[in-house]
């Protein structure tokens, strides 16, 4: 009989008449069963070939995710095009020169990938295309904040509770909690004027952290004192609040009303921008009062929530 033809088979008279109902049952069971079993299996075999294919992108010197173009060497051993200058063209595998031979290959197999973004245990939930997701990260909201002391160059980076705590751990900072501030400078040689961070305060207020900047540098060879206030926060969030600032002396005064500005925005950025109460040497001096050989100025101000 050929193959794959139809076998007749003798049913006993004694076997109940509803068994062939219970073995069709049983056979459909068991494709479902089977069915089940592959498609679980292909869902594994799709994940580890997606992981394996990414870590097949991830660069073997610097361990970050690869992007055009992707280089290789004749053997086939790929790295970034930013480490292909630090290894000074050599493969970093078997040390072969690496020409400007691109894994296109890769590259294309790259296009295909969907994957989370690096920031999804700090609480990111989205997908995106592999080409699409390095320029999401470098603006998500989950990503790490910058240490937003400006009297040194700190690299340190965290979210805000990881922000705070080191602000006050390792730079010293003064913890305030309130939303008004009364505060006094004071400098005995108010003539000698450099680029330089006088003080930082940061303010516990409406749940939120806020860092009052003072300090004194030159504008256009012009010495001037300087205060602004930085939301620890995304800019949007910044923006639900507004905050004043007031210097004064000999019966008049000076008056700031603004926004305070997102630490995404660096301090040398929100400095340049002017965006603060700025205030000339002469008129600090005046503030001052007395001889004008020393400087005393008294910064009042307060922070509150738009409606």
């Amino acid at each position: 009989m050929a193959t794959g033809s139809n076998i007749p088979l003798d049913v006993p008279e004694s076997q109940p008449a509803d068994n062939n109902k219970l073995s069709t049952g049983s056979s459909e069971l068991n494709g479902r069963q089977l069915s089940r079993t592959s498609s679980i299996s292909l869902i594994k075999g799709s994940i580890t070939s997606t992981s394996a294919v990414h870590e097949l992108l991830e660069c073997p010197v610097c361990t970050n995710s690869m992007y055009p173009p992707i280089h290789q060497c004749p053997n086939g051993h790929t790295l970034c095009s930013n480490c292909k200058l630090r290894v000074h063209n050599h493969c970093p595998t078997c040390r072969h020169e690496l020409g400007n031979i691109r894994c296109l290959a890769l590259e294309k197999v790259a296009e295909s990938l969907e994957l989370p973004c690096r920031y999804q245990d700090s609480g990111c939930s989205e997908i995106f295309p592999y080409y699409a997701k390095l320029k999401h990260e470098l603006l998500c909201r989950f990503r790490p904040y910058n240490c937003p002391y400006a009297g040194a160059e700190c690299l340190v980076t965290g979210d805000i509770p990881t922000l705070v705590a080191h602000l006050k751990n390792d730079h010293k900072v003064d913890m305030h909690d309130g939303c008004t501030f009364n505060h006094r400078y004071v400098k005995s040689n108010p003539h000698e004027v450099e680029n330089a961070t006088w003080m930082l305060t940061v303010f516990n207020c409406f749940g939120q952290h806020f860092c009052l900047h003072f300090e004194a540098f030159l504008l256009a060879m012009s010495p001037v004192y300087m205060a602004f206030l930085r939301f620890m926060g995304e800019d949007d969030e910044a923006k639900n609040f507004s905050y004043s600032l007031e210097v004064g002396g000999n019966v008049r005064k000076l008056i700031w009303q603004g926004v305070p500005r997102s630490i995404r925005d660096g301090h040398k950025k929100v400095r340049d921008s002017h965006d603060g109460l700025i205030i000339h040497r002469n008129m600090a001096l005046f503030f001052s009062g007395g001889n004008r050989q020393e400087l005393k100025l008294r910064v009042t101000g307060r922070i509150w929530k738009e409606q």
